[in-house]
């Protein structure tokens, strides 16, 4: 079985070695770039499983390394699990907002990084095992949890894999209100931490590229989310 492949965006040379031994104790391939050029550049060229970028880059920052891998088509379903030394909310939210699926702030444990990192290619699907559950048709909208692809009239939305789960699990129960609490446990796992507006961030996200439909994913104030029934 093939090793899963981790890209390491850091400026710190001592880090990326530490992170390159331990991680590769876990059983994974590591590739370490030190800024965010050479570090895109090499994500286009390797096609990693996970990309981990630090926050504070010298020149292009973390944060623009994310929107851009977010922006190519290339590099867009790729996981990204931000690192920074800042602990504020502010900037774990933006983080999210620009597509990053996770945050680990430093210092961190590299056994507790690697079980992150694992959760996170799990969401993510990159171990081969395909979703079970039918195609779900909603209008124009369609979701295939087996291709793991959604589109509208046709044309697919480039999702995050939180994005698409929040998706799949929101559109197979119309009119169902989730907690919060539901959805993080449902989407992202109990293992990973978050913050309040973590789920609020995603389905922003989600709503933004649905191509015109967001609306059918509802706020029911005070307590979360559903998918708008048919007819409603």
């Amino acid at each position: 079985m093939a090793k899963e492949s981790v890209l390491v965006i850091d400026d710190e040379k001592d880090l990326i070695e530490l992170l390159r031994y331990n991680l590769e104790k876990e059983g994974f391939r590591v590739e370490g770039m030190p800024d965010g050029e050479t570090g895109l550049a090499a994500a286009a060229r390797l096609r990693p499983d996970l990309v981990l970028v630090d926050l504070m880059l010298p020149g292009m920052d973390g944060l623009e390394v994310c929107r851009r891998l977010r922006a190519d088509a290339g590099t867009a379903s790729i996981p990204i699990i931000m690192l920074t030394a800042k602990s504020a909310e502010a900037d774990r939210v933006v983080g999210l907002e620009l597509g990053a699926d996770d945050y680990v702030a430093k210092p961190f444990s590299p056994r507790e990084l690697a079980a992150r990192i694992r959760a996170v290619l799990r969401r993510a699907g990159t171990r081969g095992v395909e979703p079970e559950g039918e195609i779900v048709r909603r209008g124009d909208l369609v979701i295939d949890p087996g291709r793991r692809e959604a589109r509208r009239g046709g044309k697919p939305l480039a999702l995050t894999a939180t994005e698409f789960r929040l998706l799949h699990l929101l559109s197979l129960h119309p009119g169902r209100v989730f907690s919060r609490a539901e959805l993080i446990n449902a989407v992202l796992g109990r293992e990973v931490a978050v913050v309040d507006r973590t789920i609020d961030v995603h389905i922003t996200g989600l709503r933004r590229k649905m191509a015109g439909c967001g609306d059918l994913i509802e706020t029911v104030r005070g307590f979360g989310y559903r998918f708008r029934e048919p007819g409603t």
